[in-house]
């Protein structure tokens, strides 16, 4: 892999990776930043797809919707069926509570299962990707 496309990949992962740990460090505050870290797990699924898409050269348009980015990748990696099916109901959590409104907040043990979908997206992402893509 060229060094540019490596370092465009990393930078994307690298973002996801300090999404993640926004999204613990919202879940360990007190009192709990539930909608502050499911917005993170939604940002770090979405910035890890896209940065598997930036490796694999295909591109892909502005978008919060980790179903649309989930089936483009299962188009060059259908492996990844198990791992990108469970993240795609997160793509909500890309608006739901960044402006006020009725939404119910979900609970705090949802938002630690939210965390660990993106967490393991992640994961199964950093082993399909050489190391000079690895933050």
């Amino acid at each position: 892999m060229q060094p540019e496309k490596a370092a465009a990949v990393r930078g994307w992962l690298s973002r996801a990776a300090n999404d993640l740990r926004g999204a613990k460090i919202d879940l360990d505050a007190e009192p709990p930043l539930i909608e502050d870290a499911l917005f993170h797990c939604q940002q770090a699924a979405e910035k890890t797809l896209k940065g598997f898409l930036t490796s694999h050269d295909k591109p892909f348009k502005k978008t919060h919707d980790l179903d649309e980015l989930s089936r483009a990748c299962l188009e060059t990696d259908h492996t990844l069926q198990s791992i990108v099916q469970p993240v795609i109901p997160l793509t909500v959590f890309a608006w739901e509570f960044r402006y006020p409104g009725d939404s119910v907040v979900p609970s705090l043990t949802e938002a630690h299962s939210a965390l660990t979908l993106a967490e393991s997206l992640y994961k199964a992402v950093l082993q399909r990707l050489p190391l000079p893509c690895h933050p």
